[in-house]
């Protein structure tokens, strides 16, 4: 906990002051043109990987980075759902990355019979993955790590295709008023694999690549 308290003392003395006028624009409202659905792994820092600054990403992140398909009682997964209605319809966000992760112990945890005690809201939230689990069987794959590699990728195709369930969000991408993109993290290179919505397939992104149509 030292670390943490001398970490805030460090950030007032220097992060702060560096980007003062910053920081007191922000005590009026927030602006951010994208919402980044991410995991909660300690390893992956949405900030840090997209270069961005504070009051530019509004950050949903949960286990699995899992967005919970739209029902019209809206009654179950309210942190996520919310927070994606606040950032679509109250702050007006232009584009959604939806960002998955190498090594994803949520991913891992689809395949473990075994989760332990006390780990029962864990697993009731995990059963939300069981339809990229079905899509992975399917392909058959021939080793634990392609099984690996395809549920974390197809764990990304899912959950935009969940994002795209939710109405004010398919609204907004008919009239061209949002962009939706789907990101693979891979962190012991520090790649990120951006995904096409057209040809359905990932590629590593590359310096002047070109914005998603």
């Amino acid at each position: 906990m030292n670390k943490l308290l001398q970490g805030a003392i460090k950030f007032k003395e220097e992060d702060y002051n560096e980007h003062k006028e910053l920081y007191e624009s922000l005590k009026r409202a927030q602006n951010p043109d994208t919402l980044f659905i991410g995991c909660a792994d300690s390893r992956v820092v949405p900030s840090r990987i997209t270069g961005t600054l504070p009051g530019e990403l509004f950050v949903v992140r949960n286990v699995g980075n899992i967005i919970p398909p739209y029902t019209a009682k809206n009654d179950a997964y309210l942190a996520t759902t919310s927070a994606i209605e606040y950032a679509v319809v109250i702050l007006g966000v232009e584009n959604i990355v939806v960002c998955g992760h190498s090594n994803c112990g949520a991913c891992q945890a689809l395949y473990d019979e075994n989760l332990g005690a006390n780990t029962e809201h864990l697993q009731k939230w995990i059963e939300l993955l069981h339809p990229v689990k079905e899509q992975v069987a399917l392909l058959s794959p021939k080793s634990i790590a392609k099984r690996t590699w395809l549920t974390e990728q197809i764990n990304i195709e899912v959950q935009i295709n969940n994002l795209l369930t939710y109405p004010f969000i398919q609204e907004k991408l008919d009239q061209g008023e949002l962009k939706i993109f789907g990101w693979y993290y891979i962190i012991e290179t520090g790649e990120i694999m951006n995904y096409d919505l057209q040809t359905k397939q990932f590629r590593v992104i590359k310096k002047d690549e070109k914005e998603q149509k």
